[in-house]
């Protein structure tokens, strides 16, 4: 008999509500949930393949440990007390930071991973930990953090009631919003357009997303802050500000972005200065308007730069904290009072000087601080859902440094490019056998609303949830906990469920709601549209926004610099994508995503493969400071001229690797030829846009 079970798909930030059709103990049918407030029934190609993540013969679903002659499966306990005592070795004969930890994007979609998972990594008490944040969001956590007192306090556009949405560096028809919660974003999209609103979206692509704006402006990668400071300098100069009393610093902005006049902007970002001009009076004269960056705008040389003009711009124009504007949600479990305000530079990595930020380094000093000899040095390494190896820079020495080490553990349930390193991996249950409350992306949804999920299946008795993962190894990393505080403390956290530690969130969270009342929701709860917030829920000392911080400011003589002193390179510029029915570097072994047209091949301009004398689908050769890999060209006019675009996350099949189906969407890795050491100063982000290349016709075999 069939059953149809409420829950959400928790693979991407969109968080959607879906209803999954279950038949003898196997998923038959997997749909959108009209009832959720949030999504409303929308769902995309990667909820649907949450039943091949299920019934996927390749996932592990016991501990195994490599041996020389291949792959041996072990007892949960066995796997615990290995791992603890392996560890506790290397920091004995190496010291404390010895170890190092990487953790990747699906921990923050896992509720056990996150009530779990810090505790754990306390306990080891490295300096060395790294995560995929410094290939990603940390501007955006750098810039709040400066201006709001907080780096998780992280604005969105208030999609739903803006009449004028201008978004860098961002495709959410393929992301379904990042960094911004909004599932169906197509359909608010449209909206937007139908209430007499404006789209417009500056991208060295045409993107899915720039194909259905209302207007699409073409960027030369690098350059969106050059862009940005115009539009503020011609908003500032045009006097049209709208500035809230509890804002310092607007005469400072205007002095430092003076010489960032829209004439320069246009010389180096190819937007016309009248329609940089344009453009930002429409910005300011928009009753309700929202500036929106993401990636594209963050894993650059200036993206710490470009996240803190992203927010002076809505400040400025009255925008922050406005209906229609940039808003702050209120989730019903308020993860900011359990996550720290973040630091930056207490410490800084041990070869190349970067800076840590919320207790993390840049992930692009992992193979430096593995392979360089000294005091420091990491001699094992604790990866934790991530694939490193495919989706840090110059992976392809990342890939060499991790065979060196004296002990790797993985936390993770598949044998890919990087946990075929380890000595012993560890694999969590899929999602449709745990429960689920989503922690961290209704801090950035677009609309208040909270939802439990019930597992949809039953556990194995011989499998484990990842925070059981958690409570094993932390236990036995503790020993006997005997009379010390902070240990018995530790314990009883790890002993605690992730449901009795959602429930205590609900109940003194701003809605006074409970696991138990979500369970009788049909759904889950609407807690209604966001609503203004400040300057109450600011966590800066004096409750005041300062425009101006000095760590910015200070960066922007080297901006300037570089932007309008040096010759620009007139070669190619590497830029990213991503796809609907890709998930970074991982389901591309799900047979139901990976059909269709090929996507994994180089995007280039038909101007640029004439003046190469390239040809569509040839095999070519693209070489920067790091490497060279081959792949297939497509022709392809939504490209820049000037510009290529290779997608993140393939470059499967490496010897070792356990994928059924990903040698037939191998591809090529975009990080073997992103440089570990082009960063961004400020935030130590990896710059993996407008990465220089060289694009050849490959060599006959």
């Amino acid at each position: 008999m069939a059953t149809v079970r409420r829950t959400s798909c928790n693979l991407c930030e969109a968080i959607c509500g879906v209803l999954v059709t279950v038949e003898s103990g196997r998923v038959t049918d997997i749909r959108g949930d009209e009832a959720d407030p949030l999504s409303r029934g929308h769902i995309c190609p990667k909820a649907v393949a949450l039943r091949d993540l299920q019934d996927d013969p390749d996932r592990l679903t016991q501990p195994v440990r490599r041996t020389a002659t291949g792959w041996q499966e072990l007892s949960w306990d066995e796997a615990y007390t290995l791992v603890a005592t392996r560890l506790r070795a290397v920091q004995q004969e190496s010291g404390r930071n010895s170890i190092g930890v990487y953790l990747g994007n699906p921990n923050v979609h896992s509720v056990g991973a996150m009530t779990h998972m810090p505790t754990v990594v306390r306990l080891l008490k490295t300096r060395n930990r790294f995560s995929a944040t410094s290939v990603d969001q940390l501007p955006h956590m750098l810039a709040v953090h400066l201006l709001y007192g907080h780096q998780l306090m992280v604005p969105v556009a208030d999609i739903d009631r803006t009449s004028y949405l201008l978004m860098l560096g961002a495709n959410p028809l393929a992301s379904n919003g990042s960094m911004m919660t909004a599932p169906g974003f197509g359909r608010r999209l449209k909206e937007v357009q139908k209430r007499g609103g404006r789209v417009v979206v500056i991208d060295p692509r045409r993107t899915e997303t720039a194909a259905v704006a209302d207007e699409h402006q073409f960027v030369r990668p690098g350059t969106d802050a050059a862009f940005l400071l115009a539009l503020i300098h011609v908003i500032l100069a045009d006097g049209v500000t709208e500035v809230a009393p509890y804002v310092d610093g607007l005469e400072t902005v205007e002095e430092v972005t003076r010489e960032w006049t829209p004439e320069r902007a246009a010389g180096v970002t190819g937007i016309a200065a009248e329609d940089i001009r344009r453009l930002a009076r429409e910005f300011a004269a928009a009753d309700k308007a929202a500036c929106y960056g993401r990636l594209g705008v963050s894993t650059q040389q200036f993206g710490a730069i470009c996240q803190w003009a992203v927010q002076v711009l809505n400040i400025i124009t009255g925008n922050l904290d406005r209906p229609g504007g940039s808003m702050f949600p209120r989730p019903a479990v308020d993860t900011l009072r359990g996550i720290g305000r973040g630091h930056i530079g207490v410490w800084r990595s041990r070869v190349r000087s970067l800076p840590e930020f919320g207790g993390e380094l840049p992930a692009s000093a992992m193979a430096e601080e593995i392979l360089t000899p000294g005091d420091g040095q990491i001699r094992a390494m604790v990866t934790i859902a991530g694939n490193p190896v495919l989706s840090t820079p110059n992976g392809r020495r990342l890939d060499e440094a991790l065979p060196t080490l004296d002990f790797m553990v993985s936390i993770d349930p598949y044998i890919n490019e990087t946990t075929r390193h380890a000595d012993v991996i560890l694999p969590p249950t899929p999602p449709l056998e745990r429960e689920h409350y989503d922690l961290a992306f209704h801090q950035l949804a677009v609309r208040n609303t909270a939802r439990w999920n019930d597992a949809v299946l039953p556990r194995p008795s011989e499998s484990r949830h990842d925070w059981e993962i958690f409570r094993g190894l932390g236990l036995a990393l503790l020993g006997s906990p005997g009379l010390n505080r902070q240990k018995l403390l530790a314990a009883a956290r790890l002993r605690l469920s992730p449901r009795r530690i959602v429930d205590l969130g609900l109940r003194i969270g701003p809605y006074r709601l409970s696991v138990r009342k979500l369970r009788k929701s049909v759904g889950g709860v609407d807690l209604g549209p966001l609503q203004p917030a400040l300057p109450g829920r600011l966590y800066t000392k004096t409750k005041r926004i300062d425009l101006a911080p000095a760590m910015i400011l200070d960066d922007l003589p080297r901006a300037f610099t570089a932007l309008f002193s040096d010759a620009l390179d007139d070669g190619l510029l590497l830029i990213g994508r991503r796809h609907l029915r890709s998930n970074n570097s991982w389901m591309h072994n799900s047979a139901r995503l990976v059909k269709g047209k090929p996507r994994h091949q180089l995007l280039m301009n038909p101007s640029d493969l004439k003046a190469r004398q390239l040809s569509d689908g040839q095999l070519v050769d693209i070489t920067s400071a790091a490497g060279t890999i081959s792949v297939e060209v497509a022709s392809s006019n939504d490209m820049m001229p000037g510009v290529v675009s290779l997608p993140h996350g393939f470059g499967h099949g490496r010897k070792g690797a356990q994928l059924s189906v990903a040698n037939q969407v191998a591809g090529a890795s975009v990080n073997d030829i992103t440089d570990s050491a082009l960063t961004d100063p400020v935030a130590g982000t990896a710059a993996l846009n407008g990465v220089p290349v060289k694009v050849t016709a490959a060599p006959p075999n």
